[in-house]
């Protein structure tokens, strides 16, 4: 995928690094304002660098201001089947916002991988994904298979009488960036899988269950309720912690009181 990060400040260029590590061959683009960055691209106005990038890129990422980078893109729009994805973070990396072409150019994908990398909150508003309110948190025992966890989930969500196509994400620890039988099931199952610090998790006041082997392991009580609760927005449980085989799920809706 060819991507480019674009900020104005040195703040925004502090996380160069780390996105060089989830984009390899990410080509980034810094105000002149900014001392010299090592193989960064100097700018000296957004809207000219990014009229240069947009068509010759399939995602954009930005921190800067969101009205900034709006007023930026504004003159190129065309597609959104053509348009690249842009995805929008503050210089601080609190927020990844999905800002244009959120399903078609992925930008929604991309603003979860963002937020993953950095801790962040994502922010997708994208209507199908926003009607849809259960987030199931998981984990499982290095090396569980894809088949064991879409098993574990497709169960617990029948034992609820839950349809999957109302799961908004899948939730976990960030140590399990690398499961392989995890990544498998988001991409079969089509669901975002948003990965949580485990600060976070260890933060978390959402706790019904303790496990003292997950504690040992990984340094936090409980991973699939916890996930499940903050990975969500106004979230109850419905599912508290059940294993099934080598996987652990939890079930939390999401709630809108004023749409009740």
């Amino acid at each position: 995928m060819k991507c480019s990060f674009i900020t104005l400040c040195a703040e925004g260029a502090a996380l160069i690094p780390r996105l060089r590590e989830e984009f390899p061959g990410i080509d980034c683009h810094v105000h002149e304002a900014v001392p010299a960055v090592p193989e960064c691209r100097a700018f000296a106005r957004i809207a000219d660098r990014t009229r240069e990038l947009f068509s010759a890129r399939q995602a954009l990422i930005y921190a800067a201001p969101c009205g900034v980078v709006v007023r930026a893109i504004a003159p190129l729009l065309v597609s959104k089947l053509s348009d690249p994805a842009v995805a929008v973070m503050d210089v601080r990396a609190r927020w990844a916002v999905s800002l244009l072409s959120g399903h078609e150019g992925g930008a929604n994908q991309l603003a979860l991988r963002l937020a993953n990398l950095f801790d962040a909150e994502p922010v997708v508003t994208t209507t199908t994904e926003a009607l849809k309110d259960l987030v199931v948190g998981l984990g499982c025992r290095r090396g569980a298979t894809c088949q064991q966890i879409t098993a574990a989930i497709e169960a617990a969500l029948a034992s609820l009488g839950l349809p999957l196509g109302r799961v908004r994400l899948l939730a976990s620890a960030e140590i399990k960036r690398d499961e392989a039988g995890l990544l498998e099931a988001a991409a079969q199952l089509n669901i975002p899988l948003r990965l949580l610090s485990i600060e976070q998790l260890k933060r978390s006041p959402y706790l019904t269950t303790h496990s003292d082997f997950v504690n040992q392991k990984i340094g936090v009580p409980a991973v699939a309720e916890p996930a499940a609760y903050l990975a969500g927005r106004r979230t109850t449980l419905l599912l508290p912690k059940t294993i099934h085989h080598s996987v652990t799920v939890a079930i939390a809706q999401e709630s809108c009181a004023w749409l009740a």
